[in-house]
């Protein structure tokens, strides 16, 4: 069966956008385009330095590379349709388009769920059993765990189309988003969506809360190792964990607040989208570099060999 199919007589859906402020709007799209071009080039920067230091060679690094690539990959799915339409008054997306859109994001985030869960486990591995780290983290499990996270979103994106194509619509066909959201979707559906509804929550919900829960529980068990640390080992953990739960929570924190409730359409709904969408993406880069020195002097020592 095709999925991108339209269903009914419905061939595109109506997005009206974060706002209908002409003036907002232009402000908007020079904020949004920036926030872009930052956030898609400062995760590629992190990908070339690490595939390019040797210094940065250490399994966390490689699951660090697959982060930025999914999150440079993760805000290009939505985030240019979304500057684009801010010039515009009228703003559709075709029905195999929003499919696509679906299947983008719940892949590339139940991805991205997998590979923080593998960077928890490296970290909690190097904390907690340093004399087994070597031993434990090999380059085959690495590999291993990065093909878990793709196979995983996949699966975890798949579900999602296939509830979308049991979804049938009458009419109207206006979303008031700026992408496609399948609780906007689910808004629109002329029939009985409220198993469905459970459904997605115990799908998408359910497993946010349960993988926020478990590396929670991680980060504490780390934490209670510490104990036995020097000062300087501390520091340099704490640092590194620190970095590691400031993502999760902001990865998490809006996934929860969406996905564990019954479906229902709020205001807020769009800015928490733009903060998990958008946001999220800038802010890892950022919070990667800033706290952890050897990819500084990594990509200073790669800037000075670029220059010379």
């Amino acid at each position: 069966m095709d999925v991108l199919r339209p269903p009914n007589n419905v061939t595109e859906f109506v997005l009206l956008g974060l706002t209908q402020n002409p003036h907002l709007q232009k402000i908007l799209f020079v904020v949004f385009l920036f926030i872009f071009l930052f956030t898609v080039l400062a995760n590629l920067l992190i990908v070339i330095t690490i595939s390019l230091s040797p210094t940065l060679s250490a399994p966390m690094y490689f699951f660090l590379t697959y982060l930025a690539l999914l999150d440079a990959s993760f805000i290009s799915v939505s985030t240019p349709k979304m500057i684009i339409d801010l010039l515009f008054q009228r703003r559709t997306i075709s029905w195999g388009g929003c499919q696509t859109q679906l299947f983008l994001e719940h892949f590339l985030g139940g991805s991205e769920i997998i590979v923080l869960m593998a960077m928890a486990y490296d970290r909690y591995v190097a904390i907690c059993k340093p004399l087994h780290y070597t031993a434990v983290m090999r380059q085959g499990l690495c590999q291993l765990l990065v093909v878990v996270a793709w196979v995983g979103g996949v699966l975890h994106a798949s579900v999602q189309i296939l509830f979308s194509m049991d979804l049938t619509f009458c009419g109207p066909n206006v979303i008031d988003h700026f992408m496609c959201d399948f609780f906007s979707l689910l808004e629109l559906a002329c029939s009985d969506t409220y198993r469905l509804g459970i459904v997605v929550a115990a799908n998408s919900g359910s497993l946010c809360l349960l993988i926020f829960v478990i590396l929670v529980t991680s980060y504490i068990a780390i934490l209670s190792s510490l104990k036995s640390h020097g000062s300087e080992g501390r520091r340099r953990a704490l640092s590194t964990c620190g970095a590691h739960f400031t993502v999760v929570v902001l990865f998490f924190g809006p996934c929860i607040f969406t996905y564990t409730r019954p479906v229902a359409i709020y205001p807020v709904d769009k800015w928490v989208t733009v903060f998990f969408v958008i946001l999220c993406p800038m802010l890892n880069p950022i919070i990667y570099t800033v706290r952890n020195t050897e990819v500084k002097k990594a990509m200073r020592n790669l800037l000075k060999r670029r220059v010379t």
